[in-house]
């Protein structure tokens, strides 16, 4: 009789399901041991939810903002005017003209809407005088007829000088801000611009 073989388990078989064991267990104790680390350090614990926002703001689909559409370009404006003559263009008439007078010298700021324009920052200056409130840091127009600034000390009318020389730089001049009883000049259509005052000659 020949003796009876008895069965031998398959080594590679075995060998092959307790290494798939061993490396999920290890792979789940690195996990666990990783998620304790993390949890017992408040350090790692903020490092890792900036690195989730980081993450998520990058991955995160961006917002299509509308684009402004940009503002209609306007007949050129020359006109000298008195306060109450300007507050009708502060942005909210027919055409969206905004004016606003700085240093006895009227500006058109239409192109600057987002600033003085309706629910603008500056939306108080428009039609009206900024330069008392440009002065004193106060988005709070002047509500005299005529300001003549004679009560700013020597630093407050060095600021409203530097805002006039801002303003040059970057809008176009309308005319002058008109004194009570004042006469307005009379400009030809082949000017380009109006004659503009001498910088710090308002309270002569």
């Amino acid at each position: 009789m020949e003796p009876q073989q008895s069965e031998v388990p398959d080594l590679a078989e075995t060998g092959s399901g307790s290494g798939v064991e061993v490396e999920v267990e290890v792979e789940s104790g690195l996990f666990a041991s990783l998620v304790s680390e993390v949890i017992s350090s408040p350090v790692n614990s903020l490092l890792v939810a900036l690195i989730v926002v980081l993450v998520y703001k990058i991955l995160k689909p961006r917002d299509r903002t509308p684009v402004e559409e940009p503002a209609r370009e306007l007949p050129p404006l020359r006109k000298d005017m008195t306060v109450a003559q300007m507050r009708p263009f502060d942005g909210t008439g027919p055409d969206g003209r905004l004016l606003v007078a700085v240093n006895g010298i009227i500006f058109d700021v239409t192109a600057g809407r987002r600033f003085y324009g309706p629910g603008g920052p500056y939306a108080a200056f428009a039609g009206r005088d900024a330069s008392r409130g440009l002065a004193t840091f106060s988005v709070t127009p002047s509500e005299k007829e005529y300001d003549d600034l004679s009560d700013l000390n020597f630093q407050e009318m060095e600021s409203v000088r530097e805002w006039e020389e801002q303003f040059q730089e970057r809008y176009k001049v309308v005319g002058k801000l008109l004194k009570p009883g004042e006469e307005p000049t009379n400009y030809s259509e082949e000017e380009t611009e109006p004659e503009t005052p001498s910088i710090g000659k308002k309270n002569e």
